[in-house]
């Protein structure tokens, strides 16, 4: 019988049978040859099942049914992706083993084995474990094959993690929106990401700047010119400062003393995905998702890259041959003269700034692969441009620097002047630019501002005579005041992510934080959009800034006294114990008992809290007089959308995983019509309490005027009482018809979901939305193509559920 060997994504199976059977027959969902059946998840095909799937009651979120506490958690295929689910079943029953090709991790492992348990799949299995797609890792990844027991520590792990996520933020989200009355969903990881943006906010906040004078005076020499900065204690006395600068000035001073010292400088540490989002945002200002979908297509549909998840900034000694391939190719493309001045020998098993796989756990750091890129796109260039750069200048040697610093008196009075002089770029020749965090410019306050303002950088000569007299040509008092603490960017706060542990007391914790921090690499991203999409933050140019949603829902969440959801110490504790179950040296059954015992105690800190005061959620008025500037929450984030259609599949506190990606949440089936207008049938506390409150509607407000696209007051103004059609899926209340689409009820609080009624050249019936709101799909209907060929297809909702379709064709 064959072996069906199961990928993650479709290109990176099209890419293993490409080697492994390079005359497979193509059949769209699997590529079948002599030996191998190669077919892939498309993410997450199956997830942990809603709580619904337990018991129907709990479409209706109470407080009585809490804790949500399964004994045996369900297993529930995404709705859109159950075809190709269904095509893996019956492939695997004509198969007699399974190679798991999965991503080699926790994350891949979970895929696998849920789509495994759903299906019930009994054949033995082998797992494929690679970094990169290309040809030689794949053969030699096939060579190396090992029985999937192997792994099964790392699986129950995968589970576990997969489970506890699901118990806290399902019960957290559900007692503080029920407690409430407004959304607020909780996540191990989302949750103290949102508080290091709160933190911020009130440190900005509560910001007070301090005035105080800097003294700058210009010096010269026979041959030499050179400023200085007043040394002394910090003046906050104008007249004070203008008088220490008119008493130099003019004067000849002498060289107290004058110092010089070389230092090196080496390359930056290769890429891991945080450091390389970090650098995308600083340079270019990409979002972190951005960047990780930019090199996931490198990785997958170019491969040029290696595996871009990674946490790793080093390789191993197998990983270096390799290298000098890349190096290689790289001669004979745009980089060519950087790829022939590099010394290949810097590069080598005893250099632990590249090589040390003690660091490198599930793969290594991010490279170029010995495939020569072709035609990427303009954003694909820039991040491959980082990557080779980064890559590049390990083959170079250490920037050197002379620094000088020279100390001069002028009436009792001191200067001092810092200027690094380079010597030899080094590696810095591989940079285009000068990269972020090149030039050291610290905005904190007190001295260390003043002493990085003082430092010259320059790469011409530099000298002065230290016997030789000094005249002060001039010298000003600046006025200056202290800095608050910047605002956090993407890059910044994934800095803040990855390092969250660093200032824990205990140690271990701290060592356990140190190498994994708040989510991975591949989550961060996720974690960052989730908590625009569900209104606690907003983008603002560069800048991330929290809104009234977010800072309530973090006062309320500490003055519950569950403080310990919004802290990285909770992450750390599960690391550290995920990581021991992974390695055989823990029990996943003990871990998961102390989970579902915090899961009992938040609900019950929560019912003890007083509920939010009216208007708590109230958005306030911003420039340009309307109100809130915050995100809609995405469709399955509201509490109404258990019930609610096709965001209903992953609701508020049914995206457990905060940093889960959008990509791996399906939908709900079995929208029931909303009984009035603005609340859908079994919403919950939150919805019912929509018509004195409506938490929430200032951000729809906002989402609506700042998107561009088409609002339902485009079609609906005017209406008044209209029957409900079925419920919202973005916000839970009633559509109903207008003379253009269908529309919700709730335009006029800022809902922007429509759907119009000419699609893809189809009239679309109130019979056809039913479907779309149920199910998130019509039944097959016919299509005329450009050809004029009539064509069987469907009309699906495409995420976020604005009200936008898209159109499937069915198979010839």
């Amino acid at each position: 019988m064959k072996t069906l060997i199961i990928a993650e994504k479709p290109d990176m199976g099209r890419n293993i049978a490409a080697v492994m059977e390079p005359k497979a027959q193509n059949r769209r969902t699997h590529l079948e040859g002599e030996r191998f059946v190669v077919t892939w998840a498309i993410g997450h095909l199956v997830g942990l099942a809603e709580p619904d799937d337990y018991d129907p009651r709990y479409k209706k979120w109470k407080d009585s049914d809490l804790p949500i506490i399964p004994d045996v958690f369900k297993l529930s295929p995404n709705p859109r992706t159950k075809d190709q689910l269904k095509v893996i079943g019956e492939l695997a029953r004509k198969c007699g083993r399974i190679v798991n090709a999965c991503d080699a991790g926790r994350e891949g492992q979970l895929i696998f084995h849920f789509i495994r348990r759903h299906l019930k799949l009994t054949q033995p299995v082998d797992r494929l474990w690679i970094s990169d797609l290309t040809p030689e890792t794949i053969r030699r990844g096939f060579e190396q094959l090992a029985s999937d027991d192997k792994y099964a520590p790392l699986t129950r792990a995968a589970q576990a993690r997969s489970e506890a996520d699901w118990l806290i933020g399902m019960n957290a989200s559900r007692a503080f929106t029920i407690r409430h009355r407004a959304l607020l969903t909780v996540g191990r990881v989302q949750t103290p990401v949102l508080a290091l943006l709160y933190d911020r906010h009130r440190e900005i906040e509560a910001f007070r700047p301090e005035t105080y004078y800097r003294i700058e005076a210009s010096f010269e020499q026979p041959g030499a010119k050179y400023k200085g900065i007043w040394q002394g204690d910090r003046l906050t006395d104008g007249a004070k400062a203008a008088a220490i600068a008119d008493k130099v000035k003019g004067k000849t001073g002498t060289i107290a003393s004058y110092e010089k010292a070389e230092s090196k400088e080496y390359p930056f540490r290769l890429h891991d995905l945080t450091l390389l989002q970090r650098e995308a945002n600083g340079r270019y200002g990409f979002p972190a998702k951005k960047t990780l979908d930019v090199a996931q297509a490198l990785y997958e549909k170019h491969k040029v890259i290696t595996y871009p998840r990674t946490s790793s900034n080093y390789v191993t000694e197998e990983t270096i041959p390799v290298m000098a391939k890349a190096l290689d190719m790289l001669r004979g493309t745009e980089y060519g003269e950087l790829a022939a001045g590099a010394d290949r020998g810097k590069v080598h098993k005893g250099n632990k700034a590249v090589c040390n796989p003690a660091k490198v756990e599930d793969h290594h750091a991010i490279l170029p692969t010995p495939k020569r890129p072709g035609s990427l796109s303009a954003d694909e260039k820039k991040i491959y441009d980082l990557i080779v750069r980064r890559f590049l200048s390990h083959y170079y040697g250490p920037a050197v620097y002379r620094n000088h610093t020279v100390m001069t008196v002028v009436e009792e009075e001191t200067f001092r002047t810092r200027v690094k002089q380079l010597l030899d770029p080094g590696w810095k020749v591989t940079q285009a630019e000068a990269e972020p965090g090149d030039k050291k410019k610290s905005r904190s306050k007190g001295a260390a501002e003043d002493e990085a303002d003082e430092e010259t950088l320059t790469d011409g000569e530099f000298a002065v005579d230290p016997e030789a007299p000094s005249r002060c040509k001039s010298a000003k008092a600046e006025e200056k005041a202290t800095q608050p603490p910047k605002p956090y960017t993407e890059g910044t706060l994934l800095k803040a992510m990855e390092s969250a542990g660093k200032a824990m007391e205990d140690e271990e914790l701290r060592e356990t934080m140190k190498d994994s921090g708040l989510g991975t690499p591949a989550t961060r991203a996720a974690t960052i959009e989730r908590l625009k999409q569900v209104g606690y933050i907003r983008t603002a140019g560069k800048k991330l800034e929290i809104e009234p949603k977010g800072a309530s829902a973090i006062e309320l969440i500490r003055g519950a006294g569950v403080e310990l959801l919004a802290s990285p110490v909770m992450t750390g504790q599960w690391e550290r114990r995920l990581v021991q179950i992974a390695r055989g040296e823990a029990s996943d059954e003990a871990f998961m008992d102390k989970v579902k015992l915090f899961a009992r105690s938040i609900v019950d800190k929560v019912r003890q809290q007083p509920p939010a005061p009216a208007g708590t959620f109230q958005e306030p008025e911003r420039k340009g007089g309307r109100k809130g500037a915050a995100r809609a929450a995405g469709g399955r984030s509201q509490p109404a959308s258990a019930a609610a259609g096709p965001s209903g599949r992953r609701s508020g506190a049914g995206s457990s995983s905060p940093a889960a990606p959008a990509k791996r949440e399906g939908t709900r089936a079995g929208a029931a019509p909303a009984k009035r207008s603005g609340a859908s049938a079994g919403a919950g506390p939150a919805a019912a309490a929509a018509g004195k409150q409506r938490p929430g509607t200032s951000a729809l407000r906002a989402s609506a005027a700042s998107s561009g696209q088409p609002s339902a007051s485009d079609v609906l103004s005017g209406v008044r009482e209209r029957q409900a059609l079925g419920a919202c899926p973005l916000c839970g209340g009633a559509v109903i018809e207008g003379s253009r689409g269908y529309g919700c009820s709730r335009f006029r609080e800022g809902c922007r979901f429509v759907v119009w009624k000419e699609q893809h050249g189809k009239k679309l019936s109130v019979t056809m939305l039913g479907a779309l709101l149920a199910k998130g799909k019509t039944g097959v209907l016919a299509f005329k193509g450009e050809d004029g060929q009539s064509r069987k297809g469907r009309l699906e909702l495409a995420p976020p559920y604005t009200g936008e379709t898209r159109l499937s064709l069915e198979r010839s």
